[in-house]
C-alpha cells in the first residue's frame, strides 16, 4: 500500500488539515501517516484559537515518519512560522522526498492569519522550489510569484474557486511553458469547508499510486467534485460545513 504523508494543522471539527487529508488519503486507497504542526481550535463558523506545534515536536514527527515508512508522496498544508519550515526544508532535503504538493494555507477562510509574516518569504524561497506541486487559490496566488517558481520547475495549480463566475477554472501552469485548464460548474453549497485540503491530498495520492501530475490533478478534481455533491446537503454544524468523502 502506498503511503502518503500530510504535514499540516489539526482541525477540531475534522473538516479540514489532518482530519480531512487522512480521510481523503484512506478513502483513495493509499496509507496516511500525520505530522501534526499546529493545534487549531474551529468548527464550521471559524477558527477560535490557533497554537503552533514546538519545531523540535515537527522534526521528530517528520524524522519517525521517515525514517522508518516508504513514503511515495507528501502534502504539506499549514507551515505557522519559520521555524517549522525550515525543519521540514531540512527534512525533506535529507530524505529526498519525492512528489511533494504543498497547498500554502496563510489565512482561514474566516480570515484568522495561519502565518507569520516571517515565514512567507522562506516559503517561496526555500520550500517551494522542493515541491512538484503549489496549488494556490486566486488570493494567494497574488502574493506569490507564480513565474518564478515555475521557471525553477515547481508546477503551479491556481485554483479558481473565489472567481465570482458560475464556471470555476483551475490553470496548471507546467514548467515547460504549457499550461491545462479544468474547467468545473460551479456547486451551489454552503458545506465548502475543506475544499483546498481535500484536493491537494488527493493530488498527493494519486501521484503516490504513480499517476502523472496533469492525470493526478483531473483525478482529483473528479474526487472533490463527488464530495461537494455529497456533502451539500449535510447538517454538520451551523456554518460552512465538511464534503463528504
Amino acid at each position: 500500500m502506498e503511503v502518503v504523508l500530510t504535514i499540516a494543522g489539526s482541525d477540531s471539527s475534522a473538516g479540514a488539515g489532518i482530519q480531512q487529508d487522512l480521510k481523503t488519503i484512506t478513502a483513495l486507497g493509499c496509507y496516511g501517516a500525520t505530522v501534526i504542526t499546529a493545534i487549531t481550535s474551529q468548527n464550521t463558523m471559524g477558527v477560535q484559537h490557533v497554537m503552533p506545534v514546538p519545531a523540535e515536536v515537527v522534526c521528530s514527527q517528520i524524522e519517525s515518519v521517515l525514517s522508518d515508512l516508504d513514503v511515495k508522496a507528501v502534502k504539506i498544508g499549514m507551515v505557522p512560522n519559520k521555524k517549522v519550515a525550515e525543519c521540514i526544508v531540512r527534512l525533506l532535503r535529507k530524505y529526498h522526498c519525492k512528489n511533494v504538493v504543498y497547498d500554502p494555507v496563510m489565512i482561514s477562510t474566516s480570515g484568522t492569519p495561519l502565518m507569520e509574516d516571517d515565514c512567507l518569504d522562506y516559503v517561496q524561497h526555500e520550500l517551494m522550489p522542493l515541491c512538484m506541486l503549489v496549488t494556490p487559490n486566486m488570493p494567494e496566488a497574488e502574493v506569490l510569484n507564480l513565474q518564478a517558481l515555475v521557471h525553477e520547475g515547481v508546477s503551479c495549480l491556481v485554483k479558481g474557486g473565489h472567481a465570482d463566475s458560475e464556471e470555476m477554472t483551475d490553470t496548471l501552469l507546467l514548467p515547460d511553458g504549457s499550461h491545462k485548464t479544468f474547467v468545473s460548474k460551479k456547486i451551489i453549497t454552503k458545506n465548502l469547508h475543506g475544499t483546498g485540503c481535500t484536493l491537494s491530498s488527493a493530488i498527493a495520492s494519486f501521484l503516490a499510486k504513480g499517476e502523472s501530475l496533469t492525470e493526478a490533478v483531473r483525478l482529483a478534481k473528479e474526487h472533490i467534485k463527488k464530495a461537494i455533491l455529497a456533502g451539500r446537503h449535510l447538517g454538520v454544524g451551523h456554518g460552512n460545513g465538511p464534503l463528504w468523502l
